[in-house]
């Protein structure tokens, strides 16, 4: 500031005062304005989120966020400290199941062993959620790695990251309780179970690590893209995407390589992916569903606009959670194939 602007704006706060006004309060700050995710560059593959139309419109309110697939379809919402579960029947809310004031779930969602696991970042604790009641039948006392996480379950067990020193927690259903930690690289934070391993995204280190569930012992740690974050397996392969360019490194789970860096164009924060119905699905704002062809390793569809946050894929169905709008969508991969640009 010059000596002239001092001098001029300590004479208009003065001038205030005489005149019985308060002065003028200090403007607050603008955040910087995000850089807008490109999306491919691929012609003729981006489409309007508008002209996807879904089966079923699941208004939850609030803020639905994570999503989990067993008989039903399942969602949490952080600021309602809540589950919500949908008949796939008839495509409605059948019930929505309160965690408890202040749990504000986060980090994933996970079904198995007649429960849902749903870690709380608001007391850090791990609501187990009985599928048929919808009872909460046990609080389990734990940390979380990072709100941007994961839960996962797979060989008798349920894993979560518990910090960010890469300490991954393995459950045990029958007890609830911690029956082993095994150490992966620092800032990892997303999972998934599959391909009888469990793999685990290290953002900090550009690495993806595979542990052996029947020896808990790091088996091979696989360099990928810049920032993984959300990780799915499947067609026998591990997906991870990568938040700092906005690429999928794909995995061949024999061979622990990446075979193949897919160019989605969603760099930032957030998003998800999921595997199933013949394609890989990436979700993130801005660019609420993208379509990778297995066979291809290419984007060949991509819808943007306004929606997307979390991706699953089960019972015949692609889910998608809509965070600002307040809603989950349910659509058939068929009629997503189908959806042209024109």
């Amino acid at each position: 500031m010059t000596r002239f602007a001092a001098i001029s704006l300590l004479f208009a706060g003065f001038s205030a005062v005489l005149l019985g006004q308060n002065p003028p309060a200090p403007s607050a700050p603008t955040p910087p304005a995000r850089t807008p995710r490109p999306g491919v560059k691929t012609p003729g593959v981006k489409i309007p989120i508008e002209r996807l139309k879904p089966d079923a419109v699941f208004q939850v309110g609030g803020t639905p966020d994570w999503l989990a697939i067993d008989e039903h379809a399942w969602v949490s919402n952080k600021p309602t400290d809540s589950v919500s579960r949908f008949d796939p029947k008839t495509n409605q809310v059948v019930a929505t199941y309160q965690l408890g004031a202040g749990k504000r779930p986060c980090s994933g969602l996970a079904t198995g062993f007649g429960s849902v696991w749903v870690p709380n970042c608001g007391d850090k604790t791990i609501s187990r959620v009985d599928l048929k009641t919808g009872a909460v039948t046990a609080t389990i006392s734990t940390t979380i790695g990072n709100t941007e996480g994961s839960i996962a379950t797979g060989a008798g067990s349920v894993w979560m990251m518990t910090d960010a020193k890469g300490t991954l927690a393995r459950f045990d259903p029958a007890t609830n309780a911690v029956v082993a930690e095994v150490y992966v690289a620092a800032g990892s934070y997303g999972l998934t179970f599959g391909e009888n391993a469990v793999w685990v995204t290290s953002t900090d280190n550009d690495l993806v690590t595979r542990v052996d569930p029947n020896t808990n012992l790091v088996v091979e740690t696989i360099k990928v893209g810049p920032k993984p974050r959300f990780i799915a397996a499947g067609a026998g392969a591990v997906w991870s995407l990568n938040q700092g360019d906005g690429s999928v490194s794909r995995i061949d789970a024999k061979t622990n390589k990446v075979v193949a860096t897919i160019e989605v164009g969603v760099p930032g924060g957030g998003g998800e992916i999921a595997v199933g119905e013949g394609s890989v699905w990436v979700t993130a704002f801005e660019f609420p569903l993208s379509r990778i062809d297995i066979s291809t390793n290419k984007v060949v569809q991509q819808f943007y606009g306004k929606g997307g946050d979390a991706v699953r894929v089960g019972l015949g169905s692609v889910w998608l959670s809509n965070l600002e709008a307040g809603n989950v969508w349910r659509l058939d991969p068929k009629r997503i194939e189908a959806t042209l640009p024109n």
